[in-house]
């Protein structure tokens, strides 16, 4: 069976994404639609406040935007051609797309997640060190930050991708997913997969432990700081300028790890799909949803923007 993959090389993939039932399709389509709609006008709408509005322009929003950024760039990876296939029944993939989507894909995981950390410790210098904030956390620091992670972010993918270019995929022509995730490493055969399989265990474990460990270690010091504080009325006061970011750091990391838990005991692909969704689809739209119900700041410019909208509209009339 190798020899005879060897001969007639795989150049087209089948993703299954969630099957073919004529029926369910139409649902599929239109959930999908709206979910892919809500989030990059949810994301669109944190970057259009934070630029617009100078009382944001401030570290915390500046991430904030660049986060937006991340969210509306990932979940652009996967979900229009999810939407594709649904919309015509097409299914096929080249072997190159499915390359270049999952090249993205982990540029754009990793740039979240070392921007989440960036986030968390620029609430700690915030709560812990209020007064060296200012000249720790300056513009020209926050974009080398930023910069830090994205340079970081497309370094890895690249040094991944050259590894896999030097392999032959010989998995299945059927790929039991919505998008090409190559996480799943049988799928592939030649001289460099163990050390490509070490270099991809080695780095996802050093970056997602290192920056787990850091996002705990970081709250653990801003919890610790914010009970030392004296009066209640101060402790809700530093809280709320973390607790937004918490809550998505949490539902973050919980998805991440009930992922990586499940993957171990080999569970059907519909469970690992549902999984997948919840990581590229329903984060990238919960996060401005929390930010903007739960943060005070934003919640205000929302409503400033909303009512200069009503004046602009009422001045036309």
């Amino acid at each position: 069976i190798m020899e005879g993959r060897n001969q007639t090389p795989i150049v087209e993939l089948i993703l299954v994404g969630f099957g073919n039932d004529p029926e369910l399709q139409p649902l599929l389509f239109l959930v999908f639609l709206v979910i892919y709609i809500a989030t990059v006008a949810g994301n669109l709408l944190i970057i259009v406040l934070v630029v617009a509005d100078r009382h944001l322009h401030i570290p915390m929003y500046y991430f904030l935007a660049n986060l937006s950024i991340v969210e509306i760039c990932y979940v652009s990876t996967t979900l229009p051609r999810l939407l594709a296939s649904l919309a015509t029944g097409d299914r096929s993939i080249s072997l190159q797309n499915c390359f270049v989507q999952f090249n993205f894909y982990g540029i754009f995981t990793t740039a979240e997640t070392l921007l989440l950390t960036a986030m968390c410790c620029d609430r700690y210098l915030a709560i812990c060190h209020p007064l060296r904030y200012p000249a720790l956390m300056n513009g020209r620091v926050c974009g080398h930050i930023v910069a830090g992670c994205w340079i970081f972010s497309i370094s890895y993918s690249i040094m991944l991708q050259a590894f896999i270019l030097q392999l032959t995929y010989c998995g299945p022509k059927e790929f039991d997913h919505f998008f090409c995730d190559f996480a799943s490493d049988g799928s592939f055969c030649g001289a460099t997969r163990t050390l490509l399989l070490l270099v991809n265990f080695l780095m996802t474990v050093t970056i997602t432990i290192g920056v787990f460990l850091c996002t705990l270690v970081t709250y653990i010091c801003i919890i610790a700081t914010i009970l030392r504080i004296p009066s209640s009325t101060g402790k809700q006061k530093a809280f709320s300028t973390c607790s937004s970011h918490l809550i998505v750091v949490a539902v973050y990391y919980m998805n991440m790890f009930t992922i990586y838990v499940c993957s171990l005991f080999r569970p059907p692909a519909i469970v690992y799909k549902i999984l997948s969704i919840l990581s590229t689809d329903l984060i990238p739209l919960i996060n401005p949803l929390i930010y903007c119900l739960r943060n005070k700041v934003v919640h205000q410019s929302l409503r400033k923007a909303g009512m200069k909208l009503v004046d602009f509209r009422l001045r036309q009339r």
